[in-house]
């Protein structure tokens, strides 16, 4: 199984701190960093192989990863020449990549099994699946339902709950035949167009643990309660389930 791995940010929403080290690089407890996590994770899931889409700071990332070999990994790189936002990277990755791979930022830290994801989009037909949260947001109104100037329905602070998208999809190549090399796109763009098309992407609903490592906030909260998530982060090895993709 093959995944690649968007590592070409500049993190701004975390600076100052990634001034100086790629947010991939960024340590997690005294002795992880996001993206050896991540590493580990997908070779415990039965990944070989494994590209990193490089840009900010790339060389450092080249310097730490190297060939995969300390995770039992082959790793290659592709490295930006100008932004070519979230999915944008991997058009010019067509000819190489398998007929279905996993893509995923690299800012994530999450129990979520790559392998299951990966061999659950590869049998439903779908270009495009993605992976889910559900989140729960309090509003702290009263909410009013209203039509030609008047109230229809009230809800005291109701609670909405929603699906968001966790960064981590399984794609098939031939979601990324239409769009040529070199053009920025994001993964928005391809739902969109996709939709345009009457295609749908799947999702695969997580209920497990999950942290978008985006603001100072979130960065904290991981380091600051990483001594119990690292056993549901590194276990020593995770069950590889069904037929290899």
């Amino acid at each position: 199984m093959h995944a690649v791995i968007l590592a070409g940010g500049k993190g701004v929403r975390l600076r100052p701190y990634t001034t100086a080290l790629p947010k991939p690089l960024m340590p997690i407890g005294d002795s992880h960093s996001i993206l050896q996590i991540v590493l580990d994770q997908l070779s415990s899931c039965g990944f070989t192989s494994v590209t990193l889409a490089i840009n900010h700071l790339g060389p450092l990332i080249r310097a730490f990863v190297g060939d995969g070999s300390a995770w039992g990994l082959s790793i290659d790189y592709v490295e930006e020449d100008k932004p070519l936002s979230t999915v944008g990277p991997l058009f010019g990755l067509k000819d190489s990549l398998p007929d279905e791979f996993l893509v995923m930022n690299g800012d994530i830290l999450t129990d979520l099994h790559y392998g299951d994801l990966l061999r659950t989009h590869a049998v439903s037909g779908a270009k495009l699946t993605v992976a889910t949260s559900e989140r729960v947001h309090r509003i702290d109104f009263g909410v009013l339902d209203v039509a030609d100037g008047r109230i229809t329905g009230f809800r005291e602070k109701p609670s909405l709950t929603y699906a968001v998208s966790m960064g981590v999809y399984g794609m098939s190549r031939k979601a990324l035949a239409p769009y040529p090399p070199g053009l920025p796109f994001g993964f928005d763009q391809l739902v969109l167009d996709l939709l345009d098309k009457g295609e749908h992407a799947a999702t695969y609903p997580f209920e497990g643990f999950w942290l978008d490592i985006g603001r100072p906030e979130d960065y904290d909260e991981a380091n600051r309660n990483f001594a119990e998530l690292k056993p549901i982060l590194l276990r020593e090895s995770v069950p590889v389930v069904g037929e290899p993709v």
